[in-house]
């Protein structure tokens, strides 16, 4: 008898977040080379053109594609209604909160239904998104309370945060996410800098996480601190209004990519509980990463890079002595590149099929 494991891929179908398109193709990957004997992976989806049900059957290994005949806006007003979804059903992994997260049997009809959570902003710094998608991820996590068997987070700073929220207690799980596989500095890298206005050896900023008030001070201590030096802020399309600073889309990978092979070093200054994909990737290539001191920095950076204390200008200056020693610099290159290593998808698939063999 086969064991199907079943993953929501909504995000691969109408991706709302590039990082969520990312993890859920990663992992899903991952959890296919990994299956134990006897086992296999399907995908999810909601109601798609035949394009893109094309691409999602292209993972290959996958068994197969299951449909909800219901397209993927509406969906996610039946799911946080806890109204019927056509996705429900055996051993449902979803890489996101997208799941349908109503009442099961798992003793008997062997269900399962385990969500993950990758940001907590929605529930620490509601302001900092629209008032519907803190709406949605509020009502999403009151039925995964209720309904879910198992609540994925990837940090155990966000699991102790998790926990004093909510009452699933028991039921969470630390799971860290890493970078796409194989990722490195993109084909005609330099083409694609050139054309963005990325310069080599640039400062960059997250913008993940940050007030536009608080990205501000950055870049001004920045400023005040370097003033030759070229910087770079990496955000969404809402960061505007910074004068001189080139500003580049994380909606685009290559570019992003391609800015973080660039830089000299990464400043992370946002504190929020969500996971830092920006600074994970920095890591990954080996880029110095000077991050404002957090739980989550903490964890996810740890010896691989500084953690500050003392808000922007206290930034400012470990960016400066870092960029005054090139032995320095080597150093904190070779340490980044040591923690890069720690974060797989294969290890995240291993404990995945390891959680729904416990539950």
């Amino acid at each position: 008898m086969t064991t199907t494991l079943r993953v929501v891929l909504d995000q691969l179908v109408a991706p709302t977040d590039p990082d969520l398109a990312m993890a859920s193709r990663e992992l899903t990957r991952a959890l296919i080379a990994a299956a134990p004997r006897g086992c296999e992976v399907s995908g999810v989806v909601p109601a798609a053109g035949d394009d893109v049900l094309a691409e999602v059957r292209a993972l290959e290994g996958l068994a197969g594609v299951e449909s909800s005949p219901i397209p993927r806006r509406e969906l996610s007003t039946a799911l946080s209604l806890g109204l019927p979804s056509g996705l429900g059903g055996g051993m449902l992994h979803s890489p996101t909160l997208f799941a349908p997260l109503v009442r099961h049997d798992r003793v008997h009809n062997h269900e399962q239904t385990v969500v993950t959570i990758w940001d907590l902003t929605p529930w620490t710094h509601p302001e900092r998104a629209s008032k519907a998608s803190v709406a949605w991820h509020r009502a999403m996590l009151k039925r995964a309370e209720r309904h879910a068997d198992a609540v994925i987070v990837p940090l155990h700073a966000m699991a102790d945060e998790l926990t004093e929220r909510t009452k699933l207690r028991g039921r969470i799980r630390v799971i860290a996410g890493a970078a796409p596989a194989g990722f490195a500095e993109p084909r005609d890298a330099v083409g694609r800098r050139r054309t963005i206005g990325v310069p080599e050896g640039a400062v960059v900023v997250d913008a993940a996480g940050v007030s536009a008030g608080e990205l501000g001070e950055v870049l001004a201590a920045l400023g005040r601190e370097l003033p030759e030096a070229p910087v770079v802020v990496l955000g969404d399309r809402g960061v505007a209004g910074m004068g001189d600073v080139v500003v580049v889309s994380t909606a685009d990978p290559v570019d992003c990519a391609a800015t973080l092979a660039a830089a000299s070093v990464l400043v992370a200054p946002g504190t929020a509980p969500a996971y830092g994909w920006r600074t994970l990737e920095a890591l990954t290539l080996g880029i110095p990463v000077v991050s404002a001191a957090s739980a989550v920095h903490g964890e996810l950076v740890g010896d691989g890079g500084a953690i500050v204390e003392g808000g922007a200008d206290a930034l400012a200056a470990s960016v400066t002595s870092l960029l005054a020693s090139e032995d320095d610099h080597r150093r904190a290159a070779t340490l980044s590149t040591d923690r890069g290593r720690a974060f797989s998808w294969r290890e995240a698939s291993d404990r995945v099929w390891q959680l729904h063999a416990d539950l």
